[in-house]
């Protein structure tokens, strides 16, 4: 487990998740978020974050938390392993606006520097409606990821993520 991918909802706890595994592991976390977005909410422009994550995936070991579903193949293909924070959608909707409430008129550790933590309705239900959107196309790539011979792990609790962490030997 060199190379883990972990994807799922805005809200399900993905940058946190990559920064315990991190801490665990000693293998060095990129957040998606940091990355792609500029200051002022500014996004990258698509060739360069093809680009950029082209190279990431090219170092020998790597945490990368984000979902980015244009590019997420890049980031599946070359994972070794692939970690599926699956939350029902009220949890990832509830951590969400606490995020935003702990985070107000700041930036997030994960986030692009400049990019206030904000939610507005059109988040909101970008995350009420991302099983129902993202859940098909999420469920191929995890299954062709299965048949290429990676590590896919699918955690839908809390619990289960606890008992995940814990399980893991310590780095060091």
């Amino acid at each position: 487990m060199n190379r883990i991918a972990i994807i799922g909802s805005p809200g399900a706890g993905k940058s946190t998740f990559a920064r315990l595994l991190g801490d665990l592991t000693g293998i060095e976390v990129f957040h998606l978020d940091g990355l792609f977005w500029n200051p002022g909410w500014v996004e990258t422009p698509r060739a360069a974050w093809i680009q950029l994550q082209e190279k990431l995936v090219q170092r020998p070991s790597w945490i990368i938390d984000g979902n980015y579903g244009s590019t997420m193949d890049i980031r599946i293909q070359a994972a070794d392993t692939v970690i599926f924070l699956d939350f029902p959608r009220y949890i990832c909707l509830w951590r969400a606006i606490k995020r935003a409430v702990q985070f107000r008129g700041k930036t997030r550790p994960d986030m692009g520097e400049g990019c206030a933590e904000k939610i507005d309705l059109e988040f909101i239900q970008y995350i009420w409606g991302f099983r129902r959107r993202e859940d098909d196309k999420i469920n191929r790539r995890l299954n062709d990821a299965i048949e290429e011979g990676k590590q896919v792990i699918r955690l839908r609790t809390n619990a289960e993520v606890d008992a995940y962490l814990t399980s893991l030997p310590p780095h060091g």
